[in-house]
């Protein structure tokens, strides 16, 4: 919603600054929180208003961000309804939450950190044992979401929370006017249960509320839960790039009936136009994505799909990126760096980049999957955060871009998604024949 939301920045200082003075103490909340709840989000002033300017951010926050879907199932105890053959769905925001995201803002180093929270993180959720992390809401709101963020993170301190359901989710993307992506692969999926179809072809493409909600929906690959991550990571990256622009402002009234109707938040209107003036004002290169390091747990093991967060990671990521802790990432020895190998092209010569990478001192490095999408810059990876070794990578290949997202492989600490840029700088001779990218 703070991304997509980007284009009310564009208002004139002084229609912003009357919008803020009118609605600035008026928290957008559609729940209640009993005092014991609200104390658990900071009480400190985020943003201030100076000389009819739009307000502005005044201190690093943290934002959490949870994204339910309820059905008429979760909101019932009745037998009978549990077992009809199909549950509709509900503008609510008690169930579970298939998306949890931590933002944060940080005027001081102008960037947006955003870190995905698997729903399916085995956690410690206080007052009621260990459990998905996806649960939190269900059981006791954002307040006890907050909490278990907080503790998975090693004490961060959470600002603010936005909760938004799927029906606000393909409202909000309709009103800022779709979505241009580019679609990994076909998807097709079928759910009558919650009426749930997804029809998508691969390739570039712009998408409606619906088609995207698809996108963002499915769930039914070999990457389960984290494939759906990295689709949601796209999407917002796309709609951050694609909304910062004049046709934003005459959807604005659209776009504040969504926030009115499917979103519920303790963020003031002045806040949120503070995130929002930020968002729309740093390089879209600071606009940083991780997910909570980790590894998918044997279900065997546990008795249900867990993702199973990695402690020591954690500590690093949060060090480098929220300022808990003292353990930053630091660049380590090239023989211990994975490195995973893109090709976006379909016709570099990845064996010869590993050639290079060898002769640097790189060694564990594996030729992955082409990427879908074909780039005309090379992508340098760091999905864990590993912005020191990206950048050492970047010497060795003497081309591409560093991105800090999780769109990479993520059996590796660093991808390098080849583009046209290395393509070209190889000789004619060193490019694979038809024949030989067939047999890969």
């Amino acid at each position: 919603m703070i991304i997509g939301l980007t284009g009310v920045a564009l208002l004139s200082a002084t229609a912003g600054a009357i919008l803020a003075m009118t609605m600035a103490s008026t928290p957008l909340m559609q729940r209640k929180l009993s005092p014991t709840d609200a104390a658990v989000f900071s009480k400190g002033n985020l943003s201030s208003v100076n000389n009819l300017q739009l307000p502005e951010l005044t201190r690093p926050v943290n934002i959490l961000v949870l994204g339910a879907k309820v059905l008429t199932s979760d909101l019932t105890d009745d037998s009978a309804q549990q077992n009809l053959g199909y549950h509709s769905l509900v503008n609510s925001f008690e169930g579970l939450t298939d998306t949890m995201l931590l933002l944060r803002f940080d005027p001081a180093t102008k960037k947006v950190v955003l870190l995905s929270i698997p729903r399916d993180t085995r956690v410690e959720i206080s007052g009621y044992g260990v459990n998905k992390i996806n649960a939190a809401n269900s059981l006791g709101g954002p307040a006890l979401s907050a909490r278990a963020v907080s503790e998975l993170l090693g004490g961060i301190g959470i600002d603010r929370y936005v909760t938004i359901n799927v029906q606000g989710v393909e409202a909000l993307i309709d009103a800022l006017g779709g979505v241009t992506v580019y679609v990994p692969k076909d998807m097709k999926y079928q759910d009558d249960s919650q009426h749930l179809y997804v029809n998508l072809k691969a390739g570039k493409q712009h998408l409606n509320g619906n088609q995207a909600l698809q996108l963002l929906r499915f769930r039914n690959d070999e990457l389960g839960d984290i494939g759906r991550v990295q689709r949601q990571q796209m999407v917002m990256r796309a709609l951050s790039e694609q909304t910062l622009n004049p046709a934003t402002v005459a959807r604005l009234p659209k776009i504040l009936s969504v926030v009115k109707s499917h979103i519920d938040t303790n963020l003031t209107v002045e806040e949120l136009v503070a995130l929002v003036g930020f968002a729309t004002n740093i390089d879209r290169s600071n606009m940083q994505m991780l997910i909570v390091p980790g590894e998918y747990g044997d279900i065997s093991t546990y008795g249900t799909s867990y993702w199973l967060p990695d402690a020591n990671r954690i500590s690093s990521l949060a060090a480098q990126y929220f300022d808990v802790g003292t353990t930053a990432i630091a660049a380590g020895q090239p023989t211990n760096l994975r490195i995973s190998i893109q090709d976006s092209t379909r016709q570099a010569s990845s064996e010869a980049l590993v050639t290079r990478l060898g002769q640097a001192g790189y060694s564990n490095v594996i030729i992955a999957d082409p990427y879908g999408e074909p780039l005309a810059a090379t992508r340098i990876v760091a999905q864990q955060g590993d912005i020191k070794n990206a950048e050492a990578l970047r010497q060795v290949l003497g081309v591409g871009e560093i991105r800090v997202d999780s769109a990479g492989d993520l059996n590796s600490d660093v991808t390098i998604q080849l583009g046209q840029d290395w393509l070209q700088k190889q000789p004619r001779s060193s490019y694979p024949t038809s024949n030989s990218v067939a047999k890969r």
